[in-house]
C-alpha cells in the first residue's frame, strides 16, 4: 500500500484514495463531502465513461431514436437542434439508458447480441477510465493545484479486472497509485439494496461469462424465448445473483488496500471524519 501506517497517512502531503464496492453504499457520499471542503479532487469513472468514452454511443442513440420522429428528424437533418447528454456525478441516467436490459422490444428491451455488444462497449471504456486515473491525479495537482484525490468508481470494478491478480494492469496502476478502500456492506445492506433494485430497477455491466450463463438459466427457467423476456424482470432476477457474484471479487481486491464498513462510511460528513476514519482503520490492520 501506498501508506504503511496510519501515520504515513496522517503525515501524507497528497492523500489518494480509490473508493470501491457496491453501488449505493456510500461512494459518491464521501466524494461529494471531500470534493465539497475545497481541498479534494473528485475523479468520478462513471462520469468519464459518460463523457469521453461513451458519450458519442450515448449521443448517437439518442439521435437514432429522435430520427424516428418526422418532426425531429427534419430538424436534425437542417442542424436546427442539437441532441446532447447532459450527465453529471449525480445523474449518470445517460450512460444507463444507453446500456439497456434485454428482452421484448415492446417493453424497451434489446436484443440480447445487442445488449452484449454495449456490455462491451462500457468494459472497454471503464477499463481506459480506470488507466486514466494516474493521470488525473497529476492533472489535478499539476493543473488545478489539488493535493489530495479521491477516485470515485462504479460498482463495476471487479467485473473488468482480474482481482486474483497482483499484476492485472489495472488493479496495478490503481494500487500503486492510491489507496484502494473497500466499502463494504453486510446482509442487511444488500437486502435494502436489492429492495430498491426491484422497486427502480436499473441497466447494470456484468462480466460477460456471468452475462451469459445468467442469461441461458432465466430462459431455462421462465421457458421464455429471447424476444418474449421481460427486461425488468430478467434485470431483478440477476440482480441478487450479480450482488453474490461480486462480493468475493471485491474482497480479493481489498488485499490490496483496506476494508471499512458502509455502517462507518455513513457517519461520514467531513473530510477530517473521512482522514480519521482512514487512520482508524490502518491503525487496526497494519
Amino acid at each position: 500500500m501506498i501508506y504503511q501506517s496510519a501515520q504515513d497517512w496522517r503525515d501524507a502531503t497528497q492523500k489518494k484514495v480509490l473508493l470501491f464496492g457496491m453501488s449505493g453504499l456510500g461512494k459518491t457520499h464521501i466524494s461529494n463531502a471531500l470534493r465539497a471542503s475545497g481541498d479534494w479532487f473528485h475523479y468520478s469513472v462513471d462520469y468519464r465513461i459518460g463523457t469521453r468514452y461513451m458519450g458519442e454511443h450515448i449521443t448517437d442513440n439518442a439521435k437514432r431514436e429522435a430520427m424516428k420522429v418526422p418532426f425531429l428528424r427534419e430538424l436534425l437533418m437542417s442542424d436546427s437542434i442539437y441532441i446532447g447528454s447532459n450527465i453529471t456525478f449525480n445523474n449518470l441516467a445517460p450512460l444507463s439508458t444507453y446500456l439497456g436490459k434485454p428482452g421484448d422490444a415492446a417493453k424497451g428491451g434489446l436484443p440480447f447480441a445487442e445488449y452484449q455488444r454495449r456490455q462491451d462497449q462500457h468494459t472497454a471504456a471503464e477499463i481506459a477510465a480506470l488507466l486514466d486515473t494516474k493521470s488525473f491525479i497529476d492533472r489535478a495537482h499539476d493543473l488545478y493545484g489539488y493535493d489530495h484525490f479521491v477516485c470515485d468508481t462504479g460498482g463495476s470494478i471487479c467485473e473488468v479486472v482480474n482481482p486474483d491478480d497482483p499484476s492485472d494492469p489495472v488493479l496495478s496502476l490503481l494500487a500503486n497509485s492510491t489507496l484502494m478502500v473497500w466499502i463494504k456492506g453486510n446482509e442487511a445492506h444488500t437486502e435494502e439494496l436489492v429492495r430498491r433494485f426491484d422497486r427502480a430497477p436499473k441497466p447494470m455491466c456484468y462480466q460477460p461469462e456471468f452475462l451469459l450463463a445468467a442469461w441461458n438459466e432465466y430462459l431455462a427457467e421462465t421457458g421464455d424465448s429471447e424476444d418474449k423476456v421481460d427486461p425488468d424482470a430478467f434485470v431483478r432476477w440477476t440482480y441478487a445473483r450479480a450482488l453474490a457474484h461480486r462480493q468475493p471479487r471485491y474482497a480479493a481486491m481489498a488485499k490490496q488496500g483496506i476494508t471499512v464498513s458502509a455502517e462507518d462510511v455513513a457517519r461520514v460528513e467531513t473530510d477530517d471524519d473521512f482522514v480519521a476514519l482512514i487512520s482508524q482503520t490502518l491503525e487496526a490492520t497494519t
